[in-house]
């Protein structure tokens, strides 16, 4: 496989999310630069960047190595994520263009129509990109980089299970559209703490003593839905 230089970390990490490398394994940058058909220059600096993004560690005698992360690292992926994605969805409803909006209510569109009909195959990517591009409406380059690479992390450390009711989750995605088109940013930031909340029950770290899952109670205080979109 050969790829452009400039796409080596990306590369890298997605091979790293995927569990192509093990956790703990090692990346020598002559193995690397012969997968994806570069030179070692490019190689090192991906790996340089890795690790400043928590990837990838050096280790003394062993060179770059995959990050081994605690239980209680990957939980805190999930809490920062609980607090900057509600941030996201309240900057949104102040700074999102029309651009955003229709990218958004499309998204949302889509992901009813397949949570109706039973198509779940593709859910998972709708819901990705939907939440990428909630992100980008923030307005924020610093907010959109870091929960991108909250996802990813999230996504190397834990296996998410399928929504129960996928309609369900698709009508919040279309309440917090609503609340972001009118510009209500209180309204955003709290339909998406609850969306976030129950997605976040949803997964299961992919390591871990007796593949101990990390679960986030329900919250007991539900979010007013009246309006909602179906």
């Amino acid at each position: 496989m050969r790829i452009p230089a400039h796409s080596v970390c990306t590369a890298i990490r997605d091979d790293i999310v995927a569990g192509v490398y093990e956790r703990g394994g090692r990346l020598t940058e002559e193995l690397l630069a012969r997968r994806y058909g570069v030179s070692r220059v490019p190689v090192r600096e991906a790996l340089r960047t890795l690790e400043a993004e928590g990837f990838v560690v050096t280790r003394r005698h062993a060179g770059a190595c995959v990050a081994e992360p605690t239980e209680q690292e990957a939980a805190d992926l999930l809490e920062m994520r609980m607090l900057l994605e509600p941030l996201g969805a309240s900057r949104a409803a102040q700074r999102r263009t029309e651009a955003h909006l229709k990218v958004l209510r499309g998204l949302v569109r889509l992901g009813q129509e397949r949570a109706r009909r039973g198509n779940s195959e593709d859910l998972r990517s709708l819901g990705g990109w939907f939440h990428e591009t909630l992100a980008q409406a923030s307005g924020s380059h610093a907010l959109t980089s870091t929960l991108t690479q909250l996802r990813h992390k999230i996504a190397w450390m834990y296996a998410v299970e399928a929504p129960a009711n996928p309609v369900e989750s698709w009508a919040e995605h279309g309440a917090i559209v609503d609340a972001v088109a009118r510009g209500d940013a209180e309204r955003a930031r709290a339909i998406t703490a609850l969306h976030t909340e129950h997605s976040t029950s949803a997964h299961r770290l992919r390591f871990g003593t007796g593949e101990r899952a990390e679960r986030v109670r329900n919250s007991q205080h539900p979010v007013n839905m009246s309006g909602v979109r179906h």
